[in-house]
């Protein structure tokens, strides 16, 4: 019989005050809480503390780097990587801790559905559902790659797919959203462009079409009412903003 493994939750923080108790609170089953917070100007750190978090405060390298940072840092090498705008559903907590009194074994990583709640009911269709992530890892296995916006989980060997929600709760408002794609976006540019990527007009004009068509449309965000389509409508807008900001950067003009 496999022995019971260490999990170590590892999150990033800046600001979130209102939603790190929350988070915290759904991850307390695991044997540490690791936070990495970039100086926040909030009494994010104390809150965090209070819950018994293991806090590192950290100059802000990138959301990839960070998150890095953060798993490098746990005293375990199970990991489970959550924002600090997420949280673990009753179901994915008892599946994760079913796995741990196993010892996680058969896999190297699992992935787990993400479902966003958007102005008080989640989104169960289009892009954003479901956005299945591989935060659970052993991080002998892998870490954190790719951009760093935009970051993702790489791991060598199997990953298993759990079937529990981590329940996202990105934006407080309207405005937020679109600020928030309006950043991504400008960040996505540039480190598109720093790896030698480059663009012609058709990508500003056609990719943010198929993006719309496709979430709204073939993975029908319509069934979600209003708030699919203005979801949908940001998300275009985001691939819009994108790629004109490598177009600029392409021909050497400002992003």
């Amino acid at each position: 019989m496999a022995s019971v493994s260490g999990l170590s939750a590892c999150i990033i923080t800046l600001n979130e005050a209102d939603r790190i108790e929350a988070c915290l609170r759904s991850v307390s089953f695991c044997d540490e809480i690791v936070v990495v917070d970039a100086h926040s100007s909030d009494d994010t750190r104390a809150r965090a503390a209070a819950l018994g978090a293991r806090v590192i405060e950290r100059d802000w390298p990138g959301y990839r780097s960070q998150k890095q940072f953060a798993v490098d840092a746990a005293h375990h090498d199970w990991v489970l990587c959550v924002d600090a705008d997420e949280m673990v559903s009753a179901q994915l907590r008892g599946e994760i801790e079913a796995l741990r009194s196993r010892g996680f074994a058969g896999a190297a990583g699992w992935s787990v559905p993400r479902i966003t709640d958007y102005f008080g009911r989640f989104l169960r269709h289009g892009n954003a559902y479901p956005d299945r992530l591989v935060r659970l890892f052993d991080r002998r296995c892998g870490g954190w790659s790719g951009y760093e916006i935009h970051e993702n989980t790489r791991v060598a060997g199997h990953v298993g797919r759990l079937r529990g929600y981590l329940e996202h709760y990105s934006y407080r408002t309207l405005s937020d959203h679109q600020a928030r794609m309006q950043r991504y976006a400008d960040l996505m540019a540039q480190a598109m462009y720093e790896r030698g990527r480059r663009c012609g007009l058709l990508p500003v004009l056609l990719n943010p079409q198929w993006r719309f068509v496709r979430g709204y449309l073939l993975r029908l965000g319509f069934l979600d009412g209003w708030r699919g389509l203005v979801f949908a409508l940001i998300e275009s807008n985001y691939v819009r903003r994108k790629y004109l900001g490598l177009y600029m950067r392409s021909r050497g003009l400002p992003g």
